[in-house]
């Protein structure tokens, strides 16, 4: 009799050790779609052209606040540390307009694409890709000759 009771117990904890589980499905995610920014800029893109070395050019990229709310810029990146930005940094109310301005340090000769990264504060929005290319020529300084 013991024996069985064993064997029953034994049975019952294999039996519940292997038993299958329900399969859960992962969690989904839902993510707001995002919309492009409803600020209109005046250009998204500027060419400097051919520039000097060592020295420093800017261009200062204009927007119009077209939504019917405050909009803030809460973070504004250049794609690089050669590239320096400053921008509006107080609400824009509507029909206001605001300001980033991008500076390229032109100390290496040859053709140079940057972008900053503009992130607003309206809801639901893909950050803004703003570009500056150009090419900066090389120093025309001839080297010293060596006897």
């Amino acid at each position: 009799m013991k024996t069985i009771k064993i064997l029953a117990f034994a049975l019952f904890a294999s039996t519940a050790a292997f038993a299958q589980q329900a399969e859960s499905k992962p969690a989904t995610i839902q993510v707001a779609p995002q919309t492009p920014s409803q600020l209109k800029w005046e250009k998204d893109a500027h060419e400097f052209g051919t520039i000097e070395k060592n020295k420093p050019v800017s261009y200062e990229f204009t927007f119009t606040n077209t939504t019917k709310k405050d909009v803030l810029l809460t973070n504004v990146k250049a794609s690089c540390g050669c590239t320096a930005t400053n921008y509006t940094k107080t609400v824009i109310k509507p029909g206001e307009k605001g300001t980033v301005t991008a500076t390229y340090n032109a100390a290496t000769p040859g053709a140079f694409h940057k972008t900053v990264t503009v992130t607003t504060s309206e809801e639901n929005t893909t950050p803004k890709i703003l570009t500056i290319k150009g090419t900066v020529k090389a120093d025309e300084t001839p080297a010293p000759v060596t006897k």
